[in-house]
Parts: structure tokens; sequence; C-alpha cells
């Protein structure tokens, strides 16, 4: 193998390689997804993300590729089916698996801002679309040789081609879906509706983080002739943008709410690699950090602007993200633009370093021109989805849930799984003794009466954290107490909750998870149930919960008829 094979058998694997880092940052919008939504949603949004790919693929080979980069004309390019014609002239199959990934990437973006109440039906039929036609047509004025091309308008790895087309589309779906029952009270005041799982969210924003170094990193397409160094430049400018804008929504939050907000400072990160991710090759350290900065702004009064102003719900915060982001990073090219691109007569050089509004004014026609072309079409597609197969769920299915109206499950979760029984065992004596509770008290012998006139029969009502239940069944079990019911609930005490904000609307009253015991017992002394759950329970600090004692004034057994004391024996 010569010089020449060998550096384009590199170029290959840079660019295959950095394929499949993109495709990977479906499981990253999926975790962003799931986290940010309720669990009773979760299977469909897996679902979803897993479709948009698995359609998106087959027609983009199918006809988008060509209507990318075929020599068409300067608006679109041409249908060749099955891309044979496109991959022979000029292009290879790596350019083809590269275009694949970063249009699902495109599709994708639209479900978070969709989530929660969209038909399932609907949104492959959508995401059909935008694989099929929509990004590819503005992609291939962008990309494929096309009008913008030619007028030197530079994205290098699709703050607009990619991310403003999805983030436009969510928006125009976000707005004729219509916002989640519950968003927003009768005066049109938002009400947070939080994700019920953080760590979901954030570990989704590790993996886009992660894999964005493949995103732009691998949009040099190759490492030969000079072209790793601009690869390296790129790693750098990408995270020094993510980094910078993630400080600045952690601060602007902070300042803001009083606390730094979790899930705004995740949409932050994401905020700073859409932004830099068109200039991203053309900007220095210093620009990228700017870049990221003004990203942090964008994406905080943004989403609140979405949210509080226009009242269009969006869950994840996709249109604060991917669309306004992603135009506000377009523009940026022609202010902080210092490597010199392109070689159609337009200067590169950005506002700042001299080069005055020429890129700025190429950038900004071509923001507004994906912004209108996405806007109509998807327009058009959602208004006939709508009014032909329906395009939201009904009031009942969304109360529900759309993982068991959409899919027949009843949760994604194992966790909400019956616990295995492990009292009585050395498993159970390990499991209390870790959360620090010592079954080896003194066990208080059952009192056996002989009817139940001799005694009074109480309710016990134990309502405490989540992380306490192991050891307060194991308690129970050894002073005798062998029925109990325990559910999930939802709830707050005299301190109304924890008062916060969630992606800028506050919560009033924050519901805090909890595990609710009933017991009912005759023969063991209501003290000793109280004294053994105080002991358990208590750290001191809010939270430990509330134990409540009724009177019961009678129990009846279904099978036999018994009644009283009776009613509760063997």
């Amino acid at each position: 193998m010569n010089i020449t094979d060998l550096a384009s058998a590199v170029d290959t694997g840079w660019m295959l390689i950095g394929a499949a880092l993109v495709f990977f940052m479906q499981a990253g919008f999926a975790m962003v997804e799931t986290g940010f939504t309720r669990a009773k949603n979760a299977g469909n949004i897996i679902m979803k993300n897993l479709m948009d790919f698995c359609l998106g693929t087959p027609l983009f080979w199918l006809i988008g590729f060509g209507l990318m980069f075929g020599a068409g004309g300067k608006f679109i390019g041409t249908i060749d089916l099955f891309a044979d014609g496109v991959v022979g002239e000029g292009y290879n199959w790596g350019t083809l698996i590269f275009q694949t990934v970063f249009c699902a990437t495109a599709a994708t973006i639209v479900s978070g801002a969709m989530a929660e109440r969209t038909k399932f039906s609907a949104y492959c039929v959508y995401s059909a679309i935008i694989s099929a036609v929509i990004y590819p047509v503005s992609g291939h004025w962008i990309w494929g040789g096309g009008w913008l091309s030619e007028l030197g308008f530079h994205d290098f790895a699709g703050s607009a081609a990619v991310h403003l087309v999805g983030g436009v589309a969510a928006f125009v779906g976000a707005k004729i879906l219509g916002a989640r029952i519950g968003k927003y009270d009768k005066y049109g005041k938002p009400k947070a509706i939080p994700g019920h799982s953080l760590t979901l969210g954030a570990l989704g924003v590790f993996i886009l983080w992660f894999c964005w170094f493949g995103f732009n990193g691998g949009s040099t397409i190759a490492l030969s002739n000079g072209a790793d160094e601009t690869a390296a430049r790129v790693f750098v400018t990408t995270n020094l943008s993510a980094t910078m804008a993630t400080v600045t929504v952690l601060a602007i939050t902070w300042i803001r709410y009083k606390k730094p907000d979790i899930s705004m400072t995740l949409n932050g990160s994401l905020a700073g690699l859409v932004a830099v991710t068109a200039c991203c090759d053309t900007v220095t350290p210093m620009g990228a950090a700017a870049i990221g900065i003004i990203a942090g702004f964008v994406v905080v009064f943004g989403i609140e602007f979405i949210d509080q102003k226009l009242k269009i719900d969006d869950p994840v915060g996709a249109i604060g993200v991917h669309g306004m982001c992603g135009a506000v990073g377009t523009l940026l090219v022609g202010v902080f633009g210092y490597y010199e691109y392109g070689t159609n007569n337009v200067n590169s050089v950005g506002l700042i370093y001299g080069g005055g509004f020429n890129a700025l004014v190429v950038q900004f026609i071509g923001v507004i021109s994906v912004i209108v072309w996405v806007t109509v079409t998807m327009t058009i597609a959602f208004l006939i989805i709508k009014n032909t197969m329906g395009l939201r769920v009904s009031k009942e299915e969304e109360i529900l849930g759309l993982d068991i109206q959409e899919h027949g499950i009843t949760s994604a979760y194992a966790d909400f799984m019956p616990i295995p029984q492990v009292l009585g065992t050395k498993a159970g004596e390990k499991l209390a003794e870790s959360l620090e509770y010592d079954v080896a008290r003194e066990t208080i012998p059952v009192i056996k009466l002989n009817s139940e006139e001799e005694s009074k029969i109480h309710k016990i009502v134990i309502v405490t954290k989540h992380s306490r239940l192991e050891a307060l069944k194991e308690a129970m079990n050894n002073i005798g107490v062998t029925g109990m019911t325990v559910t999930n609930v939802m709830g707050v005490g005299q301190q109304m909750g924890a008062g916060e904000y969630y992606r800028g609307a506050k919560l009033d009253v924050t519901l805090l998870p909890k595990i609710k015991m009933e017991i009912i017992v005759t023969a063991i002394p209501v003290e000793t149930v109280v004294n053994t759950a105080k002991d358990v329970l208590y750290t001191g600090h809010i939270g430990d919960g509330k134990i409540f004692i009724y009177n019961v004034e009678n129990v009846v057994k279904v099978r036999t008829g018994e009644t009283g004391y009776n009613a509760l024996q063997d």
C-alpha cells in the first residue's frame, strides 16, 4: 500500500468512526427525553427514538441522499433511487452512512418537544417526511452544492442543516399539537411538570457530549493534508463552548431561581454544543468560549420565553437548545470566524476581526431560508396528519400514559415490580443492618385473645421515605406484624415540600415520593408498633415521616364472613 492509499484508508476510517459516534447520539437523545419526561411515557419515547432511525435510514437511502447530493440544480438534487448514481459520482459509501446518521439526528430532535401526547403512528409519519424530504432539500442548499453554498454560507457540522431544521420542526409541531394536560392553569400561567429521572437525563447529556466529538470532529471527513490539525482544533472549540455554556447557565439559574437548576444546566451543555457546531472549525478557542457564554443566555431566556410567553409546551427544551441556539450559532460564524474557509469570493473573517458584514449577511440569509423552508413544509405536513390520521392521543390516553395505551406495557421500569421477599432470612438481617437498624431487638410476644370483645382493632398508617422501607418491614416482622399493605404515594407535609423552580417555572408545592404502610393490629400493643417504627425511621431530619393511628369499627373477612378480631386470624 502506497502513501496515497494509506492516507485514503485513514480518512475513510476517520469518517466511519465519526458516523458510529453520531449514531450513538440516538441513545443520548433517548435518555435525555426519557429522563426529562414522566415514567408513564418512557417506553413510548424509547420506541420513537428507535424507529426514527430505522424508518429514516431506508428512506434516506431510497430518495433522500439523491435529493441532497444529486447534481440536479441549485435548489434540489435528483431522484436517484437507492443512491447508486450519486455514490458513483463524487461521493462514496462513507458519505452515505455519515449523512444517514446526521439525518436521523435532525428527525429525533422533534420527538422531545412533542413528547407525552403525540400518537406513535403520527410520529412515524412525520419523522419519515423529515428524513425523506425536509432535511435533504435544505441540506442540498448547504452541503450539496446548492445556492447557499454558492453564496459562501458556512455550516461546518450542522447548526443550521441539522439542529435548526429539527428545532424549527419541533416548534411547529409543539404549537399545532398543543400543551400537555395540566401544563397551564386557567390564567395561562405555566406549571412545572418535572421529569422523572435526572439521572437518565444527565446520562443522556454526557453521551451526547461524548458523541459530539464525532459529530463535529468527524465532519472534517479526513485526517490527511492538514485536516488532522483542524480536527484537533474542532475538539478544543467544541469542548470549550459546551463547558462555558454550562457554567453560564449554572450562574444564571443560581441567581434567578436562588438555586442552580439541574435540568436547565444540562440543557446549557447541549446549547453550547449546538451553537458551536457551525463554526467549530473556523473560530479560535476564545471565540468558542464567547459563543458558549452567549448560548447559555440564549437557552435560559429562550426556554422561558417559549414556555411562559408563547405558551408552547416543550418538555425537554428542544426548541431552545436546537432551534434558537442553532440559529444563533450559525449567525455567530459571521462574528467570530477567524480561520479561512471556502473559495466563493466571500470574506470568511468575522466581524470582530475586521472582516466586515458580508459573512454575517450571508449567514443571516441562510438561517432565514432554513426557517422558512421548514416552517412552511412542516406546517403542511402536521396539518395533513392532524386532519387525517390524527396527531394527538385522546385525553384518557394521555392521562394514563402512552406506554400502556400505545404499546400495551404497564411500566417500562422493573423498579415498579414487587420487591422479592427477604424478611426472616440472613439476607434480610444483613439488609436491615445496612440500613442501620438492629434486628436483634427483643421480640414482643403475640398476645392470644379469646374473643373480639377482648381486643380493640387499630389501623396504623406510616408515611416515610422509600429508603426506610426494608428496615421498617423487617422491624414489623420481628415484633409479630405480618400483615401490611405498602403503596407508593406522593405528598407534602407541613413544610409544603421543597419550594423550587424547574426549567424556569416555579413549583409552589413539590409533591415528594413517599411510601405508605398500612397495618391493622389487634393482639400487638399499638405502643409497641409505634415505638418500633419511630426507632427505625428516626434520623432527626425533616422528612422522617408521620404515624397516624385510627380506631377501626369492624373488619369483615369476605371468604368466611367472620368479623372483628376473628376476621384477622388465619
